[in-house]
């Protein structure tokens, strides 16, 4: 049965495959935004090295995520390309998991500060090995262009479940085990944490190499060197357009993200950050299958181009507020939210279908080393959106704990609403060049299955280069 008449994944199979996304985010997302803390605070680490041992780490990642990529596309064997990495290195993973939520008590700060090290960047490498080719499946589990962001939808929105779980899971253990204060209960708040979520890596991802079956591919990029496949996705011009338009989108969201606790605290004068965060969230998730129902209708680009028109548009409200206007914010996060899911999952689908385009190019199927371009790019994008939130914050002229001065606010209006609308309007007027729709798509698939050759595209494939 060839891809164009395979059946439909059932419901069992997306949740399987999904089910890894819930586990990687609740456990990832702590890893920087409460670890270093912790670290710093109750295990003693300096907290100047600490800051080089995550962006070691961050450069670890960079360069792991195409060579993992590349690796699992050449991978042959009768368990899969993607598979066998993500049922060893899950249990890798959970391990280190562990570790790192649980130093042994007393370490000095060189003590402490070697043992995140190595754990850190060992977890970097098996967080690697597991999540690129766990990606890298998603596009060869099916080749239906609507059913594509039906899978992916679901994969992202429960992606978004687990950042909100592992935002509120260190508060809700904190209370529901009424753990003391201090460096002890911080420390027995950690171990409840990875004792719950270290496990669940493990099962969700056995899960999904249990229930899961890949096709059985003979156009793997087997005898591709890594530099010529590099060179080869520079001439996909649909995966440039996409790529592209994704990282400046990413930057401007990386923005709000790294500046919201800022925003709430020093302009609208709120302790109520972690409330909105959960607003915007949980909206996102709650709209994400009416965004499908709206791809299916109009197609996935304009599906996007208005759900990041949504997302941006009623965020620039956000400029305009002051203190004690809690109420117009949560409104205006609200409204932002509706269109968040959207901008998060349908790229991933139509990333599913520039990787067909490359296998009509090349007559090779190549998901992990796009995952691995992509994923680079989305965490080149996600650092320099902290990087210059952080950075130009600082040089206005930000005192921690202190009140801030007018100029202060009002970067802070800037880079929190202005800045971000600027990054998704060059983001979408780039988007607007993307050219792959259903029936280019069905091209695609029809020239794929009779093996024509490159030098015939322009017989069913217009040329998209």
């Amino acid at each position: 049965m060839d891809r164009l008449n395979r059946p439909g994944l059932n419901w069992m199979q997306k949740a399987a495959y999904a089910s890894p996304g819930l586990a990687l985010a609740v456990v990832g997302v702590p890893l920087y935004v409460y670890l270093p803390k912790f670290y710093t605070d109750v295990v003693g680490a300096p907290l100047a090295i600490l800051g080089y041992i995550v962006l070691a780490a961050r450069i670890l990642d960079g360069v792991l995520d195409p060579a993992v990529g590349y690796l699992s596309d050449h991978t042959r064997g009768r368990f899969g390309r993607r598979r066998p990495y993500i049922a060893a290195a899950s249990a890798a993973l959970a391990l280190l998991i562990f570790l790192i939520y649980n130093p042994p008590s007393g370490f000095g700060p060189s003590a402490a500060a070697v043992w995140f090290t190595v754990c850190l960047l060992a977890l970097a490498v098996a967080w690697t090995l597991v999540d690129v080719p766990w990606e890298a499946l998603g596009p060869e589990l099916t080749f239906d262009y609507h059913e594509r962001t039906g899978l992916f939808a679901f994969r992202d929105g429960v992606m978004l479940a687990g950042v909100l779980l592992a935002v509120s899971s260190p508060v809700l253990l904190a209370r529901l085990l009424d753990l003391p204060g201090g460096s002890d209960g911080e420390r027995l708040k950690f171990f409840w944490f990875a004792v719950l979520y270290a496990p669940l890596v493990l099962v969700t991802c056995w899960w999904c190499v249990a229930v899961l079956r890949e096709r059985p591919s003979e156009k793997a990029g087997v005898g591709l060197h890594p530099w010529t496949g590099l060179k080869l996705a520079a001439r996909n011009r649909p995966f440039l357009i996409l790529l592209i338009s994704y990282t400046v989108a990413g930057i401007g969201a990386n923005l709000p993200a790294t500046l919201i606790l800022y925003y709430v605290e020093h302009v609208l004068e709120s302790r109520l950050a972690e409330m909105f965060l959960v607003i915007y969230i949980a909206t996102g998730i709650l709209f994400l299958p009416g965004w499908v129902a709206a791809a299916r209708r109009v197609g996935k680009k304009k599906a996007w181009l208005s759900a990041m028109a949504m997302n941006t548009g009623a965020f620039i409200g956000v400029y305009f507020l002051g203190p004690g206007d809690e109420l117009f914010y949560g409104i205006l996060t609200f409204l932002s939210g509706i269109g968040f899911g959207a901008t998060v999952a349908i790229p991933s689908a139509m990333q599913a279908d520039v990787i067909d385009y490359d296998e009509m190019l090349t007559g090779r199927r190549r998901e992990g080393q796009y995952i691995g371009i992509w994923s680079v790019m989305k965490k080149l994008s996600s650092a320099i959106g902290m990087g210059l939130a952080l950075t130009i914050l600082g040089r206005a002229g930000y005192v921690p704990q202190a009140e801030q001065s007018s100029s202060v606010i009002m970067m802070l209006r800037i880079l929190y609403a202005l800045a971000p609308a600027l990054c998704m309007a060059v983001s979408f007027f780039i988007a607007l060049a993307y050219p792959i729709n259903e029936h280019m798509h069905r091209a695609i698939l029809d020239r794929i299955v009779s093996g024509r050759t490159e030098e015939t595209a322009w017989r069913t494939v217009p040329n998209l280069n």
